[in-house]
C-alpha cells in the first residue's frame, strides 16, 4: 500500500514524457496553418492598404483563428474588407501610430433582408447610407471624437429637406439628428455648436461622409488580446484565437522544432532501444521531481490552512461553503503577468488594483494589499481587518449595482481580492479626469440622474434589504464604477460595518459607536463629532456625490477659498443665496427643463448633507424622490 502513490506518480510521469516527446517530434499544425495561409493569401492577391510584399501585422489576419477576432481581413481590390459585429467595411487606411482605421461601410451588410427600401422616395442614388445605425458596441473599436463632432454640429438649413416620413422614418430621423448614423457617438448635441454645420441636403452629405470614410480607434491597453500577444511573441509564437468558442479565447500557436539527432536514423536497429533507455531515465527523474513538488505543495497548503490567521478568522465567522473561492498566490500572480505595472488600473484604499485574466478566461480586477503596507504601527490590524471585513460583507450580499467578489487569497506574500472588472473607470474619472474630456461630455444630465438613482438603490439595499443593515462608510465618486453601458456598481467595502444594534435601541435611533473613518469631504460631520455611526452617514456621503453630479466639482479642492474648500459648504452657501446656477456644471448646457431637474436634485442633496442627521431623509426616501425626478424628466422628453 505505501508504494501506490509512487506508482501513480511514475505512471503520470510516463504519460507526461510521452506527450513531451510527441510534441518535440511533431510540429504544431496550427502554427504552420497560420503562417502558410497568410503567405498563400498574400501571393494570390494584393491586400491594400498593406504592402504587397509582407503579410498584415498583428492584430490583422487573413486566416480564420489567427490574429485578433475583430481584425479578420478579406483581401480585395481596391480595398480589403474587415467585418465588425457581422457588418462589413472597406478598410481605406490604417495608421499604426495612432491605432486607428478609416472605414467605409459595405451597404449590402448593413441592409436588413426584411427592410423594404422605397429607393425612389427615400435614398434615390445615395448608395452608402445604411438602413439602420452603425453599431460598434461590444467590439474594441470606438468612433473617433473628431468624426462624432462633425456629425454633432451638422444640422439642416431652414426649412429642412425631409423625405416622406411615413414611408421613410429612418431617413427623417437622420435628417433631424445625424448623430443617429453612428451609434457610438450618442445623441447629445452641444448647444454652443448648434449654429454651425448648416447643410441643405443632410442625406447627401452623410452619403459622401460614409464614402470618404469615418475613423475608429482601438485601445490596446484595454484589450487583453494585445497583452497576451506580446507574451506569445516573446516565446516566438503566433497569436490567434479559438473561433469555435463564443468567448474567443486567446491562443498562442507555438513553433516547435523537429527532434532528429544525427545518431538516430530511420534504418538504425538500435533506435528504439536508445529512445527507451532515455525515456526510462527521464521517467525516473520526472517521477522524483513530481513527488517532491506534490509533497511540498500539500505541505504548504496544510500550513496555510492551519496557521494563517486570516483564514482562521474567516472560517470562525462563516462556514467555508459560504465564502467565495480561495485562489493561490501563484494563480493570481500568473493572471496579472506577475503584477505587471502595465496592467495596473488603479490604487484602492489599501493597495494596487491590476487587470487579470483567470485560467477560465474571465477578466477580473485583482486588488493587491502588500504585507509591508500593514507593517506600519496602527495600520497592520486595521488593514487585515478591512480585508476580512470586505470578504464577509460581499459574500453575504447580491445586487446588480454592487461589485461582486469572485474570490480572495491570503498568503504570506500578500492579501488579494478578486472582483468584477468594470472597464469604464470610476465616476470620479469621468467627472474630474484631466485627460478624459470626452468622458465628461458623455455624462449628460439624463445619464447623471440614472447614475444617482442606481447608487441610491444600492445604498437602499444595504440599509433595508440586508439583516443586519450594512453601512458602507465610504460612498464616494471614486468608489462608483461605471460599465461601458453607463450602468454603475458600488465597490470598496473595506470600511463597511454591520449595524448590529443593542437590544435597547430602536431602529429609528439606533447606532454603533466607532471611530470616524472615511474620505475627507464625504465624512458625515455628525458622525465625526459624536462617534455614532448610523445609516444617515451614508446618506450624507451620497449627498456630496449628488453635488458632484450637479456641479462637476471635486468634493475637496484646496485651491478654493477656505470656507468653500469642501463642496458641501460651497454649494449649500450658493443654494441659500439663490445662486445655484453659478455652480452648475457648464458641460450640461442647461435648458429650462433640465434646470428644473437639477434644482430638484440639488434640493435633495441639500437635505442629505444637513448637519444634523435627523434632518436628513433615509435612503428609501432618497430613492423615491430620485425616481419622481427621473419620471418627470422622461415625461418632458
Amino acid at each position: 500500500m505505501p508504494q501506490q502513490p509512487h506508482h501513480s506518480f511514475l505512471l503520470l510521469s510516463i504519460l507526461m514524457l510521452i506527450c513531451s516527446l510527441y510534441s518535440i517530434i511533431s510540429a504544431d499544425p496550427l502554427f504552420h496553418e497560420c503562417t502558410s495561409k497568410q503567405d498563400t493569401s498574400l501571393r494570390s492577391s494584393s491586400c491594400p492598404p498593406f504592402a504587397s510584399t509582407s503579410p498584415p501585422p498583428f492584430p490583422f489576419s487573413l486566416s480564420p483563428g489567427c490574429g485578433h477576432p475583430f481584425f479578420q481581413l478579406k483581401c480585395s481590390s481596391p480595398h480589403s474588407i474587415i467585418s465588425i459585429n457581422n457588418l462589413s467595411f472597406a478598410l481605406l487606411h490604417f495608421d499604426p501610430n495612432s491605432s486607428s482605421l478609416l472605414l467605409s461601410p459595405q451597404l449590402s451588410s448593413l441592409t436588413s433582408s426584411t427592410t423594404i427600401r422605397p429607393a425612389a422616395t427615400c435614398f434615390s442614388d445615395l448608395s452608402s447610407i445604411p438602413a439602420h445605425s452603425i453599431n460598434l458596441s461590444s467590439s474594441p473599436f470606438r468612433v473617433s471624437d473628431s468624426y462624432c463632432s462633425r456629425l454633432s454640429v451638422l444640422r439642416s438649413c431652414s426649412p429642412p429637406n425631409l423625405p416622406n416620413c411615413s414611408h421613410c422614418p429612418w431617413e427623417c430621423k437622420l435628417v433631424k439628428n445625424p448623430l443617429n448614423l453612428l451609434n457610438d457617438c450618442g445623441s447629445a448635441t452641444p448647444r454652443s455648436l448648434q449654429k454651425q454645420g448648416c447643410q441643405t441636403d443632410i442625406l447627401e452629405y452623410l452619403d459622401n461622409f460614409l464614402k470618404i470614410g469615418f475613423q475608429v480607434e482601438y485601445d490596446e491597453s484595454q484589450d487583453s488580446f494585445f497583452s497576451s500577444c506580446r507574451e506569445c511573441k516573446s516565446k516566438k509564437g503566433i497569436c490567434g484565437f479559438n473561433s469555435s468558442d463564443p468567448e474567443k479565447n486567446f491562443f498562442c500557436f507555438q513553433s516547435r522544432t523537429r527532434f532528429s539527432p544525427t545518431w538516430i536514423h530511420q534504418n538504425d536497429p538500435n533506435r528504439v532501444a536508445i529512445l527507451c533507455s532515455i525515456s526510462a531515465v527521464l521517467c525516473l527523474v520526472i517521477a522524483v521531481l513530481v513527488f517532491g513538488i506534490v509533497f511540498r505543495f500539500r505541505r504548504l497548503k496544510s500550513l496555510k490552512t492551519e496557521d494563517d490567521p486570516t483564514t482562521l478568522f474567516l472560517h470562525r465567522h462563516r462556514s467555508a461553503s459560504l465564502l467565495p473561492p480561495a485562489f493561490t498566490f501563484e494563480e493570481l500572480e500568473s493572471s496579472t503577468n506577475r503584477f505587471d505595472p502595465k496592467r495596473k488600473i488603479g490604487d484602492g484604499g489599501f493597495g494596487s488594483v491590476y487587470l487579470g485574466q483567470l485560467s477560465d478566461a474571465r477578466i477580473v480586477a485583482v486588488k493587491y494589499l502588500h504585507r509591508h503596507h500593514q507593517a506600519a504601527a496602527a495600520g497592520r490590524a486595521f488593514s487585515t481587518k478591512s480585508f476580512c471585513n470586505e470578504i464577509l460583507i460581499l459574500s453575504s450580499i447580491n445586487h446588480s449595482n454592487l461589485v461582486k467578489l469572485h474570490g480572495y487569497c491570503s498568503d504570506p506574500r500578500g492579501l488579494l481580492l478578486v472582483y468584477d472588472y468594470v472597464p469604464n473607470g470610476t465616476l470620479a474619472d469621468h467627472l474630474h479626469g484631466t485627460n478624459n474630456l470626452h468622458r465628461k461630455s458623455s455624462l449628460t444630465w439624463q445619464v447623471r440622474l440614472d447614475i444617482a438613482l442606481q447608487t441610491a438603490l444600492a445604498i437602499e439595499y444595504l440599509h433595508f434589504s440586508v439583516k443586519p443593515p450594512i453601512v458602507h462608510r465610504d460612498i464616494t465618486s471614486s468608489n462608483i464604477f461605471i460599465e461601458r453601458d453607463m450602468r454603475i456598481k458600488v465597490g470598496d467595502f473595506g470600511l463597511s460595518r454591520l449595524l448590529v444594534l443593542p437590544e435597547t435601541s430602536s431602529s429609528s435611533s439606533g447606532y454603533v459607536c466607532t471611530g470616524p473613518q472615511g474620505t475627507p469631504g464625504y465624512l458625515d460631520p455628525d458622525y465625526h463629532r459624536s462617534f455614532r455611526l448610523t445609516e444617515k452617514s451614508d446618506v450624507y456621503s451620497f449627498g456630496v456625490v449628488l453635488l458632484e453630479l450637479v456641479s462637476g466639482l471635486r468634493a475637496v479642492d484646496q485651491s478654493r477659498d477656505k470656507r468653500e474648500m469642501a463642496l458641501a459648504d460651497l454649494v449649500v452657501s450658493k443654494i441659500q443665496m439663490g445662486l445655484l446656477r453659478q455652480v452648475v456644471d457648464p458641460v450640461l448646457g442647461v435648458d429650462e427643463e433640465t434646470m428644473n431637474g437639477i434644482e430638484s436634485v440639488a434640493e435633495l442633496a441639500f437635505r442629505c448633507v444637513a448637519a444634523d442627521k435627523d434632518d436628513r431623509p433615509d435612503s428609501r426616501e432618497v430613492v423615491e424622490e430620485l425616481s419622481r425626478i427621473r419620471s418627470r424628466t422622461i415625461g418632458i422628453k
